[in-house]
């Protein structure tokens, strides 16, 4: 669905909120010409206890340290950027949404250094359902092994969630998408499995969770600290330090994404090599995952920050 399709009027800017349209910058805003800002994915759910914001204060931990490697100082504080963005959901009337706050260097000079301009910070909310599709929730997604391969953390900070380097997520997704596929799996530098390109991955084998470490050059994701911790509580024993290879993709028991756009989809084909059907493991950290973040269970309360 497209913005212009959606019933959505506000954006917070710089302190104030503002009209849609007229949220706009500088054409010569550094961070547009350099990929010089970070970001946050958050959802927040229309929960049997109303809207709420699942694991906000962890979106705002990474906000603010994936800032640090590039000296981007957020000029608000925490206590802010929440207030504003619980203020925009309730003017929006949003029950479910998506909320993206992004921070760059904005409009002052075009040489290299950002020295001379200004952070600036947004935050918007839409609507947005099943990132991958909601067939893809039961059925599993088909993916393929892109041909670019993840940076490394030597060569840029992989666990900063940085607006530029997703050009390596656009080119890794669109490969995919031309060769007929839903979605990708990129290696690292090393031909080892890193991550979807805006998704972590899991595999089972033998009843056990593997989802690759964090020297693999991933992001540390906030879906994946979940599920991870979902998985133990159900007994089962997670590698969440492993390395995968590539040939362990195809005899794999089971496969699948997570994400905060993604939550829990199955992959059932990598290649031209059959997964299979969503399996039993996968189904039942899907619907923990979900009975969670619909609060039809009142574990983990502390994760949740109602509207």
């Amino acid at each position: 669905m497209s913005f212009d399709e959606m019933d959505v009027g506000t954006i917070w800017m710089d302190g104030e909120f503002v009209d849609w349209d007229d949220a706009q910058i500088h054409v010569l805003t550094h961070g547009l010409h350099y990929g010089t800002g970070v970001f946050e994915g958050a959802r927040c759910y229309d929960t049997e206890r109303g809207p709420a914001l699942f694991r906000w204060d962890e979106h705002l931990d990474r906000f603010y340290s994936s800032g640090q490697p590039y000296d981007l100082e957020i000029p608000f504080s925490r206590a802010e950027l929440t207030d504003a963005t619980l203020e925009l959901i309730r003017r929006e009337d949003l029950e479910s949404c998506y909320v993206r706050p992004i921070a760059f260097f904005g409009y002052g000079s075009l040489g290299v250094s950002p020295e001379d301009c200004d952070v600036q910070t947004t935050i918007a909310a839409w609507p947005w359902g099943a990132y991958l599709g909601e067939e893809a929730l039961e059925r599993g997604v088909e993916v393929m092994v892109s041909s670019w391969r993840k940076h490394a953390s030597s060569q840029i900070p992989t666990n900063a969630k940085t607006t530029g380097l997703y050009v390596n997520s656009l080119l890794a997704g669109e490969e995919a998408r031309r060769n007929g596929f839903t979605e990708a799996i990129v290696l690292n530098k090393e031909g080892q499995v890193a991550e979807g390109p805006g998704e972590n991955v899991f595999l089972v084998r033998d009843g056990e969770l593997y989802t690759p470490g964090l020297s693999q050059s991933i992001l540390d994701g906030i879906t994946r600290q979940t599920v991870i911790t979902l998985a133990e509580e159900r007994g089962y024993t997670v590698h969440d330090q492993a390395t995968i290879s590539r040939g362990e993709l195809h005899t794999a028991d089971e496969l699948f994404f997570t994400g905060t756009a993604a939550e829990v989809t199955p992959i059932r084909q990598v290649g031209n090599v059959e997964v299979g059907d969503r399996g039993p493991i996968t189904e039942e950290i899907q619907s923990a995952f979900f009975d969670l973040i619909e609060r039809r269970t009142d574990d983990h309360d502390e994760w949740f920050t109602y509207v």
